[in-house]
């Protein structure tokens, strides 16, 4: 599956309304770790609107996080994930839900499918996926 494609797919899962975005991302991450789509999105359930409901980190974020140090068996995570945060935030202009979720000429800053959809992409682009 190429990235784009996984991009897509945590995009069809987030419309789905089954899945919340954190869930989105690991899901669509899910080859790149040992774990089956179902335990992550256990894993990952408590993740929405921003670390549990207290609209501050974003779930996308959160579930590229995880993914990144289940891939790197936690060698090199926090260099990784720096990474991924600051490419995530220079693409959608803010980390937390509640600024991403702020409305400004009647649309979000960033939605939640984008956020989902550049999370896929930050993480891929940064671990080398193609």
């Amino acid at each position: 599956m190429t990235l784009n494609e996984r991009a897509n797919k945590a995009v069809e899962l987030k419309t789905s309304s089954k899945f919340n975005c954190a869930q989105s991302v690991a899901v669509a991450l899910a080859d790149e770790t040992s774990l089956s789509e179902e335990q992550l999105q256990q894993l990952t359930a408590g993740f929405c609107a921003g670390m549990g409901n207290l609209e501050a980190t974003c779930g996308a974020l959160i579930g590229a996080g995880m993914i990144t140090g289940l891939k790197t068996q936690g060698q090199g995570t926090l260099g990784k994930t720096k990474q991924i945060q600051e490419e995530f935030a220079r693409r959608c202009g803010a980390l937390r839900c509640k600024d991403l979720k702020t409305v400004t000429d009647g649309k979000p800053l960033c939605p939640c499918e984008e956020c989902v959809r550049n999370a896929v992409m930050v993480y891929g682009e940064i671990m080398g996926l193609e």
